[in-house]
């Protein structure tokens, strides 16, 4: 066994020598992950075989074979998730590979100064997401009944003779549409900006469509948000509380975490 390196993610080696490390096995299911300490900075590894888990023959798996490539990404996360309930780590997108120990310390040590900078940002603090979901047809004749520009033009088609009226309806149908993605986007905002408050950082992410959540209604919003763990009850309860005054008008809000801090670490 050997040849290539499989990096989960990277501790801070304080940490990695004052706690016992777990045992987990490896991405093959065989070999266990250990340590390798590069000076400051600690790395999570296990071995590959390189003529089985070779760049090319990845590739062809993540492509064709997708039983495959769901086992091993939930093998990762999962693994990540463990090591993370014990050490600061910074975690390593899925199938980071490296040919030998040479160029896995030479990346390690390249990046010294922004790694132990991500530790310094998300030790004690946890990366949690928001997903809010809107029924648009509740919104939308919420919209509809009490937006000014469309009473407006409401009032204006009234008056128009009933041959232009038809063809003004079908505009106000598009104004309502308009009207109503921007009060999604505006209602949405409105609860970032104050849940970033509780937040070190708060980032938008793109939103998932049906296809991908299996819902009926639409996701209007995709957060990740780094909060202080002193912080996190008060984050939550804001979030309860927006879920109980606004679940009637056709609100929903999906919190998820902890989770490693994959959006606030970087190593290149």
């Amino acid at each position: 066994m050997g040849g290539l390196i499989y990096l989960y993610g990277l501790i801070p080696t304080k940490e990695a020598t004052n706690q016992s490390f777990p045992t987990l096995k490896g991405f093959d299911g065989e070999g266990d992950l250990y340590t390798i300490h590069i000076g400051k900075i600690t790395a999570a590894v296990c071995d590959l075989d390189a003529e089985n888990y070779s760049e090319e023959s990845i590739k062809d798996r993540i492509n064709d074979d997708m039983e495959w490539l769901q086992e091993k990404a939930f093998h990762h996360h999962e693994t990540v998730v463990n090591l993370s309930k014990i050490f600061t780590i910074i975690p390593l997108k899925f199938c980071t590979l490296y040919k030998n120990l040479n160029s896995l310390e030479t990346a390690v040590q390249s990046n010294e100064s922004k790694l132990m900078s991500s530790f310094d940002l998300i030790s004690g603090n946890e990366e949690w997401n928001l997903k809010i979901y809107c029924d648009d047809q509740l919104l939308k004749k919420q919209v509809s009944q009490s937006n000014p520009t469309i009473e407006a033009k409401r009032e204006e088609i009234s008056q128009m003779p009933k041959g232009k009226q038809f063809f003004e309806k079908k505009k106000l149908d598009k104004l309502i549409e308009s009207q109503l993605e921007e009060e999604k986007n505006k209602i949405s905002e409105q609860i970032h900006l104050h849940l970033r408050e509780f937040a070190l950082k708060g980032n938008v992410k793109k939103n998932w469509g049906n296809d991908v959540t299996g819902r009926k209604d639409n996701m209007t919003w995709n957060g990740v948000y780094l909060i202080p763990e002193s912080k996190i009850e008060v984050f939550l309860e804001q979030l309860q509380h927006y879920e109980k005054s606004m679940q009637k008008a056709g609100w929903q809000f999906e919190a998820t975490g902890p989770w490693p801090a994959y959006h606030f670490s970087s190593f290149s």
